[in-house]
């Protein structure tokens, strides 16, 4: 992972406004949220990009969380006024410099992807960082920027534009990695479950604790309640309960604020991860594209 602070400085020194960032050792991973005008957002995407390249070697990193590269995921998320198209625009310029600067392959994905096929993250990452490489081979699964091939130790990079998402995480009561991937199993999209919604079930080495990790990639369709109440289900089913919650990054009030009627503790503890609160208590405007970053 890379030195949080250097990335911190690679955004802001672009001339990005921070709004937040986390870390985790046993997912090996960092996010850094930044939003700023168009203009300014593209170069701050290739000064972490720059930044990350320099820093991560791929090869010897090691981490719970699926990954492709070294600076994993770039989403840009239209803010305010600004609109999808501001985003698409600003993804495949960040996308274009960045493959023609660092040289590493970038795949866009959601309303930035240019085929129904490679719009999902997920059918981006599908294998890991060697399933990609070996699809590097087929015409369908070139990069649309940067090299056929991965670079030698930040990999590839997999850059979109979508609307804002939920990404958090509920830690069970006991240390039953099989039960938390049952539960994310039978509650996510592909197994059946509820819509719009993706989920791991994942072992946190650094606290012996398991947690359903999850993405609610449209919260007003699937709502934080209803997916806390699919996994409380599921857990007391098994003789378990939810011992803990964990927002990454940034949410819209509203996903909050319906999480308040079933988890009033947790949600009240994630007052601070308003979206909106960031944005005026940083003096930033929300009125173009978000960068929601991971590496």
């Amino acid at each position: 992972m890379a030195r949080p602070a250097a990335c911190a400085a690679a955004i802001t020194g672009a001339g990005a406004t921070l709004l937040d960032r986390t870390a985790d050792r046993s997912h090996h991973r960092a996010v850094f949220t930044c939003a700023a005008d168009r203009e300014t957002i593209e170069r701050a995407a290739v000064a972490l990009a720059t930044a990350v390249a320099a820093e991560v070697d791929l090869t010897t990193h090691a981490g719970v969380h699926p990954r492709i590269g070294a600076l994993d995921v770039l989403p840009f998320v239209p803010l305010g006024r600004a609109t999808m198209d501001d985003a698409i625009a600003a993804a495949h310029a960040a996308g274009r410099a960045i493959g023609e600067i660092l040289r590493i392959p970038v795949f866009l994905y959601e309303a930035a992807a240019r085929s129904a096929e490679r719009r999902p993250l997920e059918a981006v990452r599908r294998g890991g960082l060697d399933g990609l490489a070996a699809r590097l081979h087929e015409p369908a699964w070139q990069p649309d920027y940067g090299p056929a091939t991965l670079h030698p130790t930040a990999g590839a990079m997999a850059i979109g534009a979508r609307g804002p998402l939920v990404a958090w995480n509920l830690v069970l009561d006991r240390a039953d990695l099989a039960l938390a991937r049952r539960i994310a199993r039978v509650i996510r999209t592909s197994g059946g479950g509820l819509p719009c919604l993706k989920a791991l079930g994942l072992a946190l080495e650094h606290t012996g604790e398991v947690q359903v990790s999850m993405n609610l990639t449209d919260y007003r369709t699937t709502s934080m309640a209803e997916v806390y109440r699919a996994v409380l289900a599921e857990a007391i089913a098994a003789g378990a309960d939810i011992a803990d919650s964990e927002i990454i990054g940034l949410v819209p009030r509203a996903a909050l604020d319906d999480l308040a009627d079933v988890a009033p503790l947790f949600a009240a503890r994630h007052r601070a991860h308003v979206l909106e609160d960031r944005l005026v208590a940083s003096g930033q405007p929300a009125l173009s594209p978000a960068a929601d970053s991971t590496a």
